[in-house]
């Protein structure tokens, strides 16, 4: 891309920019000590994002100030799409929300950064959770039998829930009591349930039983929905995530290449929202779920993206192929060592568009890369009141 066709910093922050409050919201659960995953809740907005931009600034120094576009704020509240609900407490007195140091269950229904479809839902969940019997599980003596309820929101108000148990058992008692939570809680269309015998400290197990539907349609703004299904991932931050992948298609349209592949693809937001202005993309993600929804929102919104299944090192590194351009959104590790090589080797590879939520792991990475160069980057505050962040940056081989 050469500079003349570098966009103007001023246009995408105008179209995605979302409101920031002057004042930082009140959380009762914070002041009480009851909760502190939202560290940064009591600094204002502004302020966060502001030393969000002054870190990624310090860590990517090879990166010129005139390349850094507007950053996209995440608002204050209301804008969490997904609710990692522990259940706690006892039959009959359930609470929803995190465990304490002690162990013990503490009540989050009412949380502010949560949307308020997942808000509205919560007390129903817990009574109907009651009024199964399941006794919920006790971390400390390792007994009991509901672990987690997650609550996914789409932007037309439907739920997914998906609620970890550790027996079939248990299995078997939600699987009964469908009907009762369909009544309770009607914004679901989708439910699961997820086996999780093992006293482990993850989210879910292996084993996922669908009882109703199959996939949640997260509309991202681009006239397609993203299939997401019960163990795919989506970003928390729908808004935000609409802004990522516009910028990327943005940015990928104005580089015109022939091919395309995204790596680490997951649901297939990059792929799909890039597929308009490439011939031929493919995306590569190592979970089958996932590309399992992919493949569902390429075929219904009549998109010809490819998508496979596999380790996007291992798939990069035994191809005979090379792209024009490629997307990597890897997870907090970065891409590693292997796959920057070989994006440094592969001359064909005109353009990289890497989205990143650890700016530590991403100027390693780009450090391996030395024949790129970074013509923008921007800033995406997915995660509001904490010190995670996403920062995306366009890659052009010198």
């Amino acid at each position: 891309m050469s500079p003349s066709r570098r966009l103007p910093a001023s246009e995408p922050g105008d179209r995605t920019r979302l409101p920031l409050a002057s004042d930082p919201p009140i959380c009762h659960y914070f002041e009480a000590g009851r909760c502190r995953s939202c560290t940064l809740i009591e600094t204002p907005a502004a302020q966060q994002l502001h030393d969000k931009e002054q870190r990624c600034r310090a860590l990517l120094p090879g990166v010129p100030e005139q390349a850094w576009l507007p950053s996209v704020p995440g608002g204050v509240r209301d804008f969490r799409n997904k609710a990692k609900l522990v259940v706690g407490g006892r039959p009959g007195r359930v609470t929803l929300g995190i465990l304490g140091p002690d162990g013990t269950g503490v009540d989050l229904r009412d949380c502010l950064i949560q949307q308020p479809a997942i808000r509205t839902a919560i007390p129903h969940l817990a009574r109907f959770i009651e009024d199964t019997g399941l006794p919920p599980y006790d971390v400390p003596k390792r007994r009991g039998e509901l672990k987690f309820v997650h609550v996914t929101v789409s932007p037309a108000d439907e739920l997914m829930l998906r609620f970890v148990v550790r027996s079939e058992q248990a299995l078997e008692v939600l699987r009964n009591s469908l009907p009762r939570l369909r009544r309770a809680v009607p914004a679901a269309t989708v439910v699961s349930v997820n086996l999780l015998p093992e006293h482990k400290a993850v989210l879910e197990g292996e084993h996922e039983e669908l009882l109703l539907g199959s996939s949640l349609a997260m509309d991202t703004g681009a006239g397609f929905a993203l299939h997401l299904r019960p163990q795919s991932f989506f970003q928390t931050n729908t808004e935000v995530a609409r802004a990522l992948y516009a910028q990327a298609a943005e940015w990928i349209g104005l580089a015109g290449p022939s091919s395309l592949w995204d790596l680490y693809c997951g649901v297939g937001g990059f792929a799909l929202h890039c597929a308009g202005a490439v011939p031929s993309v493919l995306g590569v993600e190592i979970s089958e779920e996932a590309v399992r929804s992919a493949r569902r929102s390429a075929r219904e919104a009549g998109i010809a993206a490819r998508f496979e299944a596999g380790d996007a090192t291992a798939f990069a590194l035994g191809s005979d192929e090379v792209p024009e351009a490629v997307i990597v959104n890897p997870p907090r590790r970065g891409i590693g060592g292997q796959l920057a090589a070989w994006l440094e080797a592969a001359d064909g590879i005109t353009h990289v568009v890497y989205s990143s939520c650890n700016p530590e792991s991403l100027a390693t990475d780009l450090a391996a890369m030395p024949a790129f160069v970074v013509r923008e980057a921007r800033v995406f505050d997915m995660f509001p009141h904490t010190r995670h962040l996403e920062v995306a940056v366009l890659l052009e081989r010198r």
